[in-house]
């Protein structure tokens, strides 16, 4: 199966200067980011920000919310619905401080970029509407981080329903890269009544899309993607509807994958995670069959 990624031999030469010892990578910062689903008539949708081409890291990418964890996503607990932190750990493969965290950052990242929160009054309910200028005003304290996620709920009485977010996947930046991310990828579906808004200082469009469109479209190189986006994308469009993807999530465990330079051909390109490899082989079978 042909790499997502063609690589210049350069690239192979640096990976090769860490790998023997040469050089030392530059230590990762954790992340979380949240595949925020609807329905569509296509299949399930897609909430993609572009980042800024101005960005120090993936500028000018099609991405899902998120960023990196922030100490205060340490602070102390909230009130929790869904799985406890110890059984989040088990299902991201940390500690349960770090579980918690991850979850707390997922949550933050989503409302600081897209306005969507998940939370609400209680257990079972969801914040309707995060429009008014004072949600406004909160959201924008948090991205500047005078606020922490934790003080937020807390003022509002609000409850982090984790019930809500999935675990998906793990991607690690590879070893050559000057700035490297370990992120949980999550998937939510979009709560009831609340909208996405085009907020983010660090995206300068966002769009709904179905999730097979935009692998289409990063084919096309309408749009760019990382591979860990248009991997998961293309992982996305397999199910019917966002509820199975929810349902989907509930039997995975997060492996973290750090792709590596390999041979391809007359140069190099980066290896994929094992699932990865089924998928591209159905998109090409798929893609063959409809030129026939």
């Amino acid at each position: 199966m042909a790499g997502l990624v063609q690589l210049p031999q350069a690239f192979a030469d640096a990976a090769a200067e860490f790998a023997d010892g040469s050089k030392e990578p530059v230590e990762p910062r954790d992340a979380a980011t949240v595949v925020l689903l609807r329905p569509g008539s296509a299949g399930p949708e897609l909430y993609l920000l572009r980042r800024q081409v101005s960005m120090e890291f993936a500028g000018g990418m099609c991405v899902f919310p998120g960023g990196g964890v922030d100490q205060r996503d340490f602070d102390h607990a909230v009130a929790w619905a869904g799985p406890s932190p110890a059984e989040w750990a088990e299902l991201l493969g940390t500690d349960e401080a770090q579980a918690r965290a991850l979850v707390c950052a997922a949550v933050r990242e989503t409302f600081e970029e897209s306005g969507v929160l998940l939370a609400g009054e209680s257990a079972d309910s969801v914040v309707a509407d995060t429009t008014g200028a004072d949600w406004e005003a909160d959201r924008i304290a948090l991205e500047k981080h005078e606020l922490a996620l934790t003080d937020f709920l807390d003022r509002r009485g609000l409850v982090l329903r984790t019930d809500l977010l999935g675990a998906w996947s793990g991607w690690l930046t590879p070893i050559f890269e000057p700035k490297r991310y370990r992120t949980w990828f999550f998937v939510a579906e979009l709560p009831e009544g609340q909208r996405t808004r085009d907020v983010s200082t660090e995206s300068d469009q966002v769009v709904w899309v179905p999730a097979i469109k935009a692998v289409e479209q990063a084919e096309e190189r309408e749009i760019l993607m990382l591979p860990p986006t248009y991997i998961t994308s293309l992982d996305i469009a397999e199910y019917a509807d966002p509820e199975a993807v929810i349902a989907e999530s509930r039997n995975r465990r997060v492996e973290m994958f750090c792709p590596a330079v390999e041979p391809e051909g007359e140069g190099f390109t980066l290896t994929r995670p094992p699932h990865a490899d089924a998928l591209l082989e159905k998109r090409s079978k798929n893609a063959t069959w409809g030129q026939g």
